[in-house]
């Protein structure tokens, strides 16, 4: 590499390096990685491209620390020692983590402390998981006299991340991982390598074996090669249910152990117990989360028809009243798309969305951002749920109100989609909110708004993906079960 940059605030020590067996190494590719910023359009940061060697040699070095080293076997109570430890490092390096997801994407700064500081909360509580999960139970037998599960690390994992949430998803993924006794090869979206370097300084600072944690940022095709090395037991993916597919094939195709946590067209249901000004402003500000770049986004809403009008106009009234601007302004609300191909995908689905709905508002580039990726807030009413818009993700601020002719025919539509991440009813009933979220297929689902607890199981029905992160249940994914049957019981039980 010819040169380094980080942006400022963001101390990454080898940005020109991959960190491979315990050492920063150099690249074999020779390549590097640009991160533009989506508020300026400039160059913000450059990191080391992994390329196909480079991931061969992550994977021998991640083999060989599974295989041979001692991290596999070390008490899980050690392992979670050691863990809360890189939590604790991690905590003094939020505000890092804080201005690279800014920088990176365009997160709002008043907004980014808050969401890394409670993952690294998170985090911690991944840790401790290492001192109650059940790694090994003795049960009773009809058969011998000893019957024992044993929870055993499922071997190799290739962690690979998002952009919109790069710190939380990653770190995530890491720790159930390393607590679970794996060994692991973190390969983050090229857009947001910057987080994964502090979490690969992390384990350096407290020590982790060698080749325990690796990174390789990289492009798709030397993904698409990790993924495809036989020496991987395990991938763990969020993202694009089309980029979850192929890596379902690809683990499919050898037998390889796969967690899947993929897109969403997540609907909220408003209830006509629900005053319609409290559904605008439910409804209006959670589509401008994270610019709207969130999975289980509540991305279409479904009201009666005699309703749809007046909230129409109610959340158009709010849209409105949003304001639009750089990252760093602490009174920005909405700030830009993270990149510029996402740009171009959400104003193409706004075209689409003009052939076949009503654009109430928004739909264009706020006049006075002369430079940036942003876009207005957009409503379409009177969408059809079979169309383009209904249908597939657009991972941006627009949101589809559908009508409904009653409660039974928005539960038909809420279901009629390839997804199943998360969903919502507005009610002020609890009873009908656990009764229609008992009825919903989505892995998630809240009363109110888009309620999201990632120490609880998370995940999601149908296209949505396989598997689950978050609790006790995020363990399960990275342990293969093994059943011993003993004429004694061993004395190290």
């Amino acid at each position: 590499m010819t040169s380094t940059l980080t942006p400022e605030g963001v101390n990454v020590r080898h940005p020109d390096r991959l960190f491979i067996g315990g050492d920063w190494v150099e690249t074999l590719s020779g390549r590097e990685i640009e991160i533009v910023s989506p508020n300026s359009e400039e160059v913000v940061a450059r990191v080391a491209e992994a390329g196909e060697k480079d991931m061969d040699r992550a994977v021998e070095n991640a083999r060989e620390a599974f295989d041979n080293g001692p991290w596999p076997t070390t008490p899980p109570q050690e392992r979670a020692a050691l863990l809360m430890k890189m939590a604790e490092y991690l905590e003094t390096r939020v505000p890092e983590l804080a201005a690279a997801w800014t920088a990176q994407v365009g997160g709002l700064a008043s907004f980014a402390p808050q969401m890394h500081g409670g993952a690294v909360m998170g985090l911690k509580g991944i840790a401790a998981l290492g001192n109650t999960f059940p790694f090994v139970e003795k049960k009773p037998s009809v058969m011998v006299d000893t019957a024992i599960i044993a929870r055993e690390p499922v071997g190799v994992v290739a962690a690979i991340a998002p952009w919109n949430a790069p710190f939380g998803i990653m770190a995530n993924k890491v720790f159930y991982a390393l607590v679970s006794g794996c060994t692991v090869i973190m390969k983050p979206s090229p857009e947001t390598p910057l987080e994964a370097y502090i979490i690969a300084e992390a384990g350096e600072a407290v020590g982790l074996p060698a080749g325990v944690l690796n990174l390789v940022p990289g492009e798709r095709e030397a993904s698409d090669h990790l993924v495809s090395n036989p020496g991987i037991d395990k991938v763990t993916f969020t993202g694009s249910t089309a980029a979850g597919k192929r890596i379902g094939e690809v683990c499919a195709s050898r037998i390889a152990r796969c967690t899947l946590e993929l897109g969403g067209k997540s609907a909220a249901i408003v209830r006509d117990d629900f005053p319609i000004e409290a559904a605008a402003q439910i409804l209006g500000n959670t589509i401008t989360i994270m610019s709207g770049q969130v999975c289980a986004m509540l991305s279409r809403a479904v009201v009666t028809k005699d309703r749809h009008d007046e909230l129409a106009d109610a959340i158009a009234g709010v849209m409105k009243g949003i304001k639009i601007g750089h990252s760093e302004d602490p009174s920005t609300q909405l700030g830009p798309l993270a990149m510029k191909r996402q740009l171009e995908r959400v104003e193409m689905y706004v075209e689409e969305g003009r052939k076949t709905a009503d654009l109430v508002t928004g739909g264009g580039r706020p006049a006075h951002m002369n430079k940036g990726y942003f876009i207005e807030p957009t409503l379409f009413a009177n969408v059809d749920n079979q169309s383009r818009i209904a249908q597939e993700e657009i991972f941006g601020p627009v949101l589809c109100l559908i009508p409904a002719e009653d409660e039974e025919d928005a539960i038909r539509i809420a279901n009629e989609s390839n997804f199943g991440l998360n969903g919502s009813v507005l009610t002020n009933d609890a009873d009908a909110a656990y009764r229609i979220g008992r009825r919903v297929r989505s892995g998630g689902f809240g009363q109110n708004g888009m309620k999201l607890e990632f120490g609880l199981p998370f995940g999601g029905f149908k296209q949505s993906g396989i598997g689950r992160e978050g609790g006790e249940e995020g363990i399960w994914p990275y342990v293969e079960t093994k059943t011993l049957l003993l004429d004694g019981e061993p004395t190290s039980l």
